[in-house]
């Protein structure tokens, strides 16, 4: 679905890139991880259009989608829940996940708000609750939410654990995984190495703007070097 090759990027004379390249196949979760200033928000940037790569190509279901605008990669169906959530603290929550649906045309739109609503029940409860007065795991969920609002075929995540309590990370995990049951494939970016690992399919580790380590999330889940950088215990295999 998703083929990242060889992207470099920049931020001006710097670095950010060193010639990343992934896959992410239809209907599968994939994760990247890496510790802070690896390069994971950049890529998803680049991905998604925020950032221009001066090396490399992105395609997209077999299209080359290097440069596109976030809106037009919107419409093809690549949507990005951004670090930080991004939501739009002064509008209501149902006003939020109607500009999730903004570029859509036809008369499914209030079908669908009142469906991910469903999915979310405290949205539906606090729909006339200005957004920026949610809690930090109910502004997840909301900026998740109307990201589906856009009817993804790919969607992306960055960061969606960062700040929220141990019971409301295990929530937001549960839905990424409801999600990919429900026919959406999803890149994760996460520091929670150990839970987006459980769930995911395949993994990508990064450190300084490349890619290091690469594998079935199962294999990385038993990794020496994943076991002793990324999930807090010490690897007990020796090597010579």
């Amino acid at each position: 679905m998703l083929k990242v090759s060889n992207i470099e990027t920049f931020y001006g004379q710097i670095q950010a890139l060193k010639g990343i390249s992934l896959n992410v196949e239809e209907g599968k979760i994939v994760t990247l991880l890496g510790a802070n200033g690896a390069g994971k928000s950049t890529t998803m940037k680049t991905i998604v259009g925020l950032l221009k790569p001066k090396k490399g190509s992105v395609d997209f279901l077999g299209e080359n989608v290097t440069g596109l605008r976030p809106d037009q990669l919107l419409r093809k169906g690549v949507a990005l829940v951004p670090e930080g959530r991004a939501i739009l603290s002064s509008m209501s929550v149902i006003e939020n996940l109607d500009m999730g649906a903004y570029h859509r045309k036809g008369k499914n739109i209030e079908r669908d708000i009142e469906e991910v609503m469903e999915r979310f029940p405290i949205l539906k409860e606090r729909q006339s609750q200005l957004a920026g007065t949610l809690s930090g795991g109910q502004q997840q969920m909301l900026a998740i939410a109307r990201a589906l609002l856009s009817k993804p075929k790919l969607l992306l995540l960055d960061e969606p654990s960062m700040g929220l309590a141990p019971l409301i990370v295990a929530d937001i995990f549960k839905i990424i995984r409801e999600i990919k049951d429900a026919g959406t494939t999803v890149l994760l970016v996460e520091q929670n190495a150990k839970q987006a690992l459980k769930i995911a399919d395949y993994g990508y580790v990064m450190e300084t703007g490349k890619i290091i380590i690469e594998g079935k999330a199962s294999n990385l889940l038993e990794d020496p070097r994943i076991v002793e950088a990324y999930l807090g215990r010490k690897s007990t295999s020796t090597s010579a």
